[in-house]
């Protein structure tokens, strides 16, 4: 039997294109995963999981790579996505979990966590950067898969979108570091703010600007995190899930503590 002839998927042809291919080989519900809060040192680590109708009920006009929209027009694409989409999914990993487990080890686990929790199950995945292995389906990893696959970009928008949000609530109850303004990242601001006033339980000490800060910078990453933090003051607020999961939870079972170092080269990573 012959193998199937290459399928040659063009840069013209669009956002869709990508997805329109492979339903076209017989994967009709494809399913996108990306993440938002990897390079910054504070606040949750949040993976999202979106699957787009087929035709024309799945194309959303501004649909984009999150990093490129304002923010007006994310709640606007956010909106869409939540409306639209066959089916969607939120997980939230908090900075405990971070900080325990390491950035990558949590942000695979996010991204295979919010896939599973699709209620549609996917015939097919595209990953933003990043082979998510456990799927139960055939799957690819895209480089700027959010600029290339209509699905992650949906998934790259319900990530930021969800994560700001609750940086923004975050910001009320932490007022001293501006979480509202840079989301977490880092900047001169929130560096300036860091060594005022110390990091907060919000903050993820397994980075090395973080654990400078608190005065833990000669422990191992796992072993910054003091053992007693100020726990916040009220719990955050999750948002209607309609049509789709929001979850806060590890992003997989516990299981063996990976081994100290794993991650320490994306430790205050800038994005």
């Amino acid at each position: 039997m012959l193998a199937p002839g290459r399928t040659v998927i063009r840069r013209e042809g669009g956002l869709y294109a990508l997805e329109r291919a492979l339903q076209r080989r017989g994967f009709q519900n494809v399913a996108g995963a990306d993440e938002a809060g990897r390079g910054a040192c504070a606040g949750p680590l949040v993976a999202a999981a979106a699957m787009l109708p087929e035709g024309k009920r799945g194309e959303i006009a501004e649909l984009a790579d999150s990093k490129l929209l304002t923010p007006l027009a994310r709640d606007r694409v956010y909106d869409e996505v939540v409306k639209r989409a066959l089916a969607w999914s939120v997980v939230i990993i908090p900075p405990a979990e971070v900080d325990q487990r390491g950035l990558h080890v949590c942000n695979l686990a996010a991204m295979r966590r919010a896939l599973a929790s699709l209620s549609t199950r996917p015939d097919y995945v595209l990953t933003d950067g990043f082979p998510v292995e456990g799927a139960g389906v055939p799957g690819l990893a895209v480089w700027k898969g959010d600029r290339v696959a209509a699905c992650v970009a949906a998934a790259s928008v319900l990530a930021k979108v969800t994560r700001d949000r609750m940086m923004v609530e975050l910001d009320g109850q932490y007022p001293d570091y501006g979480f509202a303004v840079h989301k977490g990242y880092i900047t001169d601001e929130h560096s300036a703010a860091l060594t005022r006033h110390g990091p907060c339980a919000e903050h993820r000490f397994s980075y090395v600007n973080v654990a400078a800060a608190s005065g833990r910078s000669n422990r191992p990453p796992r072993a910054r995190r003091p053992a007693v933090t100020a726990a916040s003051p009220e719990p955050l607020t999750l948002w209607p899930a309609e049509g789709g999961t929001v979850g806060v939870a590890s992003g997989e079972p516990p299981g063996r503590a990976p081994t100290v170092g794993e991650d320490e080269a994306m430790e205050g990573e800038k994005r």
